[in-house]
C-alpha cells in the first residue's frame, strides 16, 4: 500500500504487475506487456527482505527509456549479485519505521540516487522547496528526519550487519526444520542475499494452520492478507481478468513466523515442532 500511496503522490498512475511465484516479488515477463507510451518508471519492491531479480527489469527500462525507482523499505543491506539494494537503479527509498531491520524510535526513511539533480530536487522538496531558509523555489513539504531518529538511527548502524547474520542464522534454521513437510519455505539464491525483514512460508491451508499454532502459543502475522487491489479503494487497479491472479492466490497462503535478532535457538526449535506437527 506505502508504494501505491507513493506513486500517487507523485502524480503518477499506478499499473500493478504480477509477481514470481518463488519469491514474490515482481516479475520482469509480466512487466512488459503492460508498457505503454505513458509508462515513465518501474517500482521494484524488495518484499520481506529479498531482492527483486534485478537483471532483467534494468534491461527492460534500458529497452524501452524508463526509469527505475527501488522500493527498499524492507531490505536495508540486502544484497543483488554483491551489489547492496539501493545501488541497483536509479534512486531507491528506505524506511526506518521502528518494525524494519534497521528503525528508528518513529517514522523515517531515506531516498538515495548517484544523480545529483534528483539528489537536489529531494532535498528541496523535503523541507518546503527551500533553497535557503525562507527561499522556497518549489512546493515541497515537511518531510525532514529529525536529529533524534538520525542519532538513534546512527547508533543502531553499527549494528546492522551483526543483526543481519543473526537473522540469517535464525532463517537456516528453520529452513532446515521444516525440510521435507508440506510448508514451502522462502526461495533462497546465492546471487540475492536475503536479510530475511520477514520469514514469510506458505501453506494451502494457512487459516487453519494459524489458528492451530495459536493454540499451541506460537504468534503469527499475515504479511499481508489481500493484495492492493483486493481493498477498496484500489480495486480499479485489479479489474482486468487473472493478470494478478499469483499475487492473489500467494495472499491466501502466506504466513509470518516469529524472526528476529533476539530469538533463541530454542524458541525456533519450539516454532518448527509446533508447525511439523501442525501440518502433519
Amino acid at each position: 500500500m506505502p508504494t501505491v500511496a507513493g506513486i500517487e503522490a507523485a502524480g503518477a498512475t499506478v499499473v500493478l504487475a504480477d509477481v514470481d511465484e518463488q519469491t514474490f516479488t515482481l516479475d520482469a515477463p509480466r512487466v512488459e506487456p503492460l508498457i505503454t507510451e505513458r509508462t515513465r518508471a518501474i517500482v521494484p519492491v524488495h518484499l520481506y527482505g529479498q531482492c527483486v531479480d534485478m537483471d532483467p527489469l534494468l534491461e527492460l527500462a534500458r529497452r524501452h527509456g524508463l526509469k527505475i525507482v527501488e522500493d527498499a523499505a524492507q531490505a536495508v543491506g540486502a544484497e543483488y549479485k554483491g551489489r547492496r539494494v539501493g545501488s541497483l537503479a536509479d534512486a531507491a527509498a528506505f524506511s526506518f519505521y521502528p518494525t524494519k531491520n534497521l528503525g528508528a524510535l518513529g517514522d523515517g526513511g531515506a531516498v538515495v540516487t548517484r544523480d545529483a539533480d534528483t539528489a537536489e530536487r529531494a532535498r528541496l522538496l523535503r523541507n518546503y522547496g527551500e533553497r535557503s531558509k525562507y527561499d522556497s523555489v518549489l512546493r515541497g513539504w515537511n518531510s525532514r528526519l529529525d536529529t533524534l531518529q538520525a542519532g538513534i538511527l546512527e547508533a543502531k548502524l553499527k549494528h546492522l550487519d551483526a543483526w543481519t547474520a543473526r537473522r540469517r542464522e535464525l532463517a537456516a534454521l528453520y529452513d532446515d526444520g521444516l525440510a521435507g513437510t508440506a510448508v514451502v519455505t522462502p526461495a533462497t539464491s546465492a546471487e540475492r542475499l536475503h536479510v530475511y525483514h520477514l520469514y514469510v512460508v506458505r501453506t494451502p491451508d494457512r487459516d487453519a494452520v494459524q489458528q492451530r499454532l495459536h493454540d499451541l502459543g506460537i504468534g503469527t502475522l499475515i504479511h499481508y492478507p489481500r493484495p492492493v487491489h483486493q481493498h477498496p479503494v484500489y480495486v480499479a487497479l485489479g479489474t482486468d481478468g487473472d493478470r494478478l491472479a499469483t499475487s492473489e492466490r500467494l495472499s491466501r497462503e502466506i504466513l509470518s513466523l516469529p524472526l528476529y535478532p533476539e530469538l533463541e535457538e530454542a524458541e525456533i526449535a519450539t516454532v518448527i515442532e509446533a508447525l511439523r506437527t501442525v501440518v502433519a
